[in-house]
């Protein structure tokens, strides 16, 4: 990882996401986000095909992930804060597979096989919260960025929005790719069966 942060040429899409999630993605452990959009968004929309991973950070994590995957938290939680607060560390790209709304979120818990969450955590984050709101189940191919993007803490990085856009560079093809189409697929019909 270089010393210093990075001074990318130009904005490329983040979604916000707990560090731990972006590094069970990149351990192959889940290929599966659940959005509902953050509460300064009317709803959540796909806003890029291809995004990078902002990790984020909160005192709740540890009780929503399931022990077996409690071992991504510091490592989720050192991307989010960096060693003095002040920097983050970009590491996980993303290219949507499919995206499937979720019409049947009473059978949300069928998905737990598909990733780290608790299902009471899906249940109260993802399916409670704002019940009005539709849930989005987006499966992804995860992409380990070619190097680790060190960038400061701004303050239009804070708010409880969903995207933004990152200093982060990513051209395309590049990074290693965590899963193959078969995978995937395989992930996509499971959703869809379940709860689309």
């Amino acid at each position: 990882m270089s010393s210093e942060p990075a001074t990318a040429p130009g904005p490329t899409p983040a979604l916000k996401e707990w560090g731990a999630v972006a590094h069970a993605l990149l351990q192959g452990r889940q290929a599966l986000l659940l959005r509902k959009g953050g509460i300064h968004e009317k709803r959540f929309s796909v806003g890029a095909s291809r995004f990078v991973l902002f990790p984020t950070v909160a005192h709740s994590h540890a009780e929503s992930v399931r022990p077996e995957h409690r071992d991504l938290l510091p490592l989720g939680a050192a991307d989010a804060a960096g060693a003095d607060g002040e920097e983050l560390t970009v590491r996980a790209g993303a290219e949507v597979v499919a995206v499937v709304p979720v019409a049947r979120p009473e059978r949300v818990e069928e998905l737990e096989d598909l990733h780290v969450w608790t299902s009471a955590s899906v249940r109260s984050s993802r399916v409670d919260f704002r019940p009005r709101h539709q849930l989005t189940a987006l499966v992804v191919r995860a992409v380990e960025l070619p190097e680790p993007v060190r960038l400061v803490r701004r303050p239009e990085h804070r708010g409880c929005t969903s995207w933004l856009e990152l200093d982060v560079p990513w051209p395309a093809g590049t990074g290693r790719a965590v899963h193959d189409d078969a995978h995937l697929a395989a992930v996509e019909a499971a959703v869809r069966a379940r709860v689309g």
